[in-house]
């Protein structure tokens, strides 16, 4: 009599099984922020100590999707170090490795030192002005910049600049008859 309540309570209980097969726990580096979207322009959501336990669920370019306590929201790539492991694990490779462990290891995509951007990404990819404008806000001029170096011991050198190129010899005779 009670054989109908089986079947929907074993595919309830499948599906919650296969969700949490899908997600990976990992380990928060620093104090981060979390937010509502793959932004940092973003609203924050909330945010994640260092030493922090997260559930990764998903991975967008260079964010993790992740739930810290009872928030859930997105946290910089680096940020994370996937496993269980604490914050004693290798270093970079276990950060990058919390976003591709489903990737193929015979295809290498790399974009400004960060790995987990893949071919479909760069194809979305648009010029947004408004980032580039922020980028632009850090920008220092030539006077901080000796400042800043001066401030840390370091002293300009002079590098002589690279010999002009010459113009590539012809292989090829008749190449050299036009």
């Amino acid at each position: 009599m009670k054989k109908p309540f089986l079947i929907p309570a074993a595919a309830l209980l499948l599906s919650l099984v296969a969700g949490a097969a899908q997600a990976a726990q990992g380990t928060v580096l620093r104090n981060d922020k979390l937010y509502a979207q793959p932004s940092a322009a973003s609203k924050v959501a909330g945010s994640a100590a260092k030493g922090a336990r997260v559930t990764i669920l998903s991975k967008q370019g260079g964010w993790l999707k992740v739930t810290a306590g009872r928030t859930t929201g997105w946290i910089r790539l680096l940020s994370v170090r996937a496993g269980a492991g604490g914050l004693g694990g290798a270093g970079i490779g276990d950060v990058v490795g919390a976003a591709t462990t489903k990737s193929d290891p015979s295809r290498v995509v790399a974009v400004a030192g960060l790995r987990g951007l893949n071919e479909e990404d760069l194809k979305k990819a648009k010029f947004n002005g408004e980032e580039l404008g922020r980028m632009d806000a850090w920008s220092a001029t030539p006077a901080q910049a000796r400042s800043f170096a001066g401030q840390s011991g370091l002293v300009a050198a002079n590098v002589p600049g690279l010999p002009e190129p010459k113009p590539a010899q012809s292989s090829s005779p008749w190449e050299s008859n036009q």
